[in-house]
């Protein structure tokens, strides 16, 4: 069946910017294993993306705000739902102590959004935090700390070293709630049944 997707005219470059980077089963990195990346970067200069499916685990969306003093505690109970709702994930090894946060394009603040593809843009300041905790931001959108670097031609390189399979992003799977069940999403999107693959004997 011929693949059709929109193209932004770049792409026949083989840059894989506003796509989803899957790790294969047999990643050697652990900090990337059964890791789905958003990339929302990527030139001959290299690339960086967002880890969206390893949630951060120990801090919520409040305690972030609360913390990077952006509200003060007391107004916690006070957050909009929208605010309440939002995931806040390790978005990969590189500046951790920096939020990046991923939303939908409904919501742009001009000289500090990165608008990548599809209707997914980029902002790191706090600025969209305090947009989000008034009920104002952005429809969709997760926190990640920190974020995933490749140099130049690395990227290229562990594809090539099957490291990395990719599809087309979609909200769902940089979005959804269902944080653990993204890494099988994407997979069963690429084509692969994971229970196919398995070392485990007793599949039928």
């Amino acid at each position: 069946m011929a693949m059709t997707r929109k193209s932004s005219g770049k792409k026949s470059s083989g840059f894989l910017d506003g796509q989803m980077l899957v790790a294969m089963p047999i990643m050697g990195d652990d900090r990337f294993a059964r890791a789905v990346i958003y990339v929302c970067a990527h030139s001959s200069e290299g690339a960086m993306g967002i880890i969206v499916n390893q949630p951060a685990g120990n801090i919520s969306f409040p305690e972030l705000l609360v913390q990077l003093e952006v509200i003060p505690a007391g107004e916690r109970i006070e957050l909009p739902t929208r605010a309440e709702a939002v995931k806040v994930l390790k978005g990969g090894p590189v500046e951790t102590g920096r939020g990046f946060v991923l939303h939908s394009a409904d919501f742009i603040i001009e000289n500090s959004t990165l608008p990548i593809a599809e209707g997914i843009c980029l902002t790191a300041t706090l600025d969209i935090l305090k947009a989000i905790a008034r009920g104002k931001g952005p429809a969709s959108a997760i926190l990640a700390l920190g974020y995933a670097g490749w140099a130049p031609g690395q990227l290229e390189n562990e594809i090539q070293q099957n490291g990395w399979l990719h599809c087309a992003a979609d909200p769902d799977l940089i979005f959804g709630a269902d944080i653990e069940g993204k890494y099988d999403k994407a997979m069963r999107k690429i084509g692969i049944d994971l229970g196919m693959l398995s070392s485990d004997s007793g599949h039928a």
